[in-house]
């Protein structure tokens, strides 16, 4: 389970995993209050960051971290580079600078910092602690929260990872105020997910607050953040490891997946493959007897809203899909598994759907 205090411009929740339990803190100036010291054990830390974030936000950590021995990696940005290669540049960081097993990295960054870090902590010297400070909204609301961590192959996206949790999470919401807007929109993908997949509430509240968001209200972005966060945690929270429910959160990935894969990872962002994918996940729920075309069209109108792709690229085929579709990780014994929407709101991880009707999808899809 999860709880959360609020105030109108800050909030904390935990995500309850026993002994890997964890704080999120949300909210405008969140790094330099929380304290980021305190969560580090030993005497060093290694910031891992990228050549955007880097002069926008690194020297205001490292104020935080003066007594500590911090060393820094600065990596190019970008999906293309979370690979083995760029993971092993943080791995030469950690060796030659000596840090051992008490060193913290952190993860300054969005989601493919985040995942990377966390991936290269869980190796390093069989597992070192590491903090979360994302700074766009896609990875404050879904990549730095649960502890999936990972690289890309060029076979199929995050395909070499662990499960690894962070020490803390701190979403200072003041770094949103220099996200382009075409990496914030991106973002809100994931925060609909949620409301998709768990909350028809706040789905409803998605609806009639857009304009506030795009306006970077304060009280709506934190409220946002949260309660994306709440849905997560409390799913992580039940299953971990992605035995069961977890995969709902999924929702539209192995569509979204399978774009990034056959774009080798530098066109369209993840936020953007992935909302195309939640948009035919949809339509092969509708088809399938879940949700009905007035949800389906409410669906289509938000991300639209967003000015979010609802239809995948036009150089993709059925076939494209179909053979990247079925490298992804939720292919079990050959059989292909979706998550779909029972209702608004309600989602299923089932392989129990009729193939024709998912070549169907596709084939409306690539051709619009």
């Amino acid at each position: 389970m999860s709880n959360a205090t609020n105030s109108p411009a800050e909030s904390l929740i935990y995500v309850e995993l026993g002994e890997r339990s964890y704080p999120i803190y949300i909210g405008s100036g969140q790094l330099a209050a929380v304290g980021i010291s305190r969560f580090i054990q030993g005497k060093k830390a290694l910031v891992v960051t990228n050549t955007t974030i880097a002069p926008l936000y690194l020297s205001a950590l490292q104020s935080q971290l003066q007594d500590k021995q911090v060393d820094c990696v600065i990596l190019d940005d970008g999906e293309q580079y979370k690979n083995l290669e760029t993971l092993n540049l943080i791995f030469n960081q950690l060796l030659e600078n000596n840090h051992d097993r008490k060193t913290t990295l952190i993860a300054l960054g969005g989601g493919v910092i985040g995942d990377i870090t966390g991936f290269a902590a869980a190796c390093y010297q069989r597992g070192v602690p590491f903090i979360q400070v994302p700074t766009t909204l896609l990875s404050q609301v879904d990549s730095s929260v649960g502890g999936k961590t990972a690289v890309n192959h060029s076979l199929g996206k995050n395909m070499i990872g662990a499960f690894y949790q962070p020490q803390a999470v701190i979403i200072d919401t003041d770094s949103l105020g220099t996200l382009p807007e075409r990496e914030f929109s991106a973002g809100m993908a994931e925060v609909i997910k949620y409301g998709l997949i768990a909350d028809a509430e706040f789905f409803a509240w998605l609806e009639e607050n857009s304009d506030a968001l795009k306006r970077g209200d304060q009280r709506a972005l934190t409220y946002a953040i949260e309660q994306s966060c709440l849905n997560k945690a409390k799913v992580v929270s039940a299953d971990e490891t992605e035995q069961g429910i977890r995969a709902i959160l999924n929702l539209g990935h192995t569509f979204g997946h399978a774009i990034e894969t056959f774009q080798q990872y530098s066109g369209w962002l993840h936020g953007e493959a992935v909302a195309a994918g939640m948009v035919m996940a949809s339509h092969l729920s509708l088809l399938s007897g879940g949700i009905s075309q007035q949800q389906l069209d409410r669906i289509k109108r938000l991300m639209s809203h967003w000015s979010l792709p609802i239809a995948p690229p036009a150089d993709m085929n059925i076939d494209d899909f179909m053979q990247l579709m079925y490298r992804d990780k939720k292919v079990l014994d050959g059989q292909l598994r979706l998550v779909l929407l029972q209702e608004l709101g309600q989602a299923v991880v089932t392989s129990d759907f009729q193939t024709d009707l998912l070549r169907q999808v596709l084939l409306e899809g690539c051709s619009e």
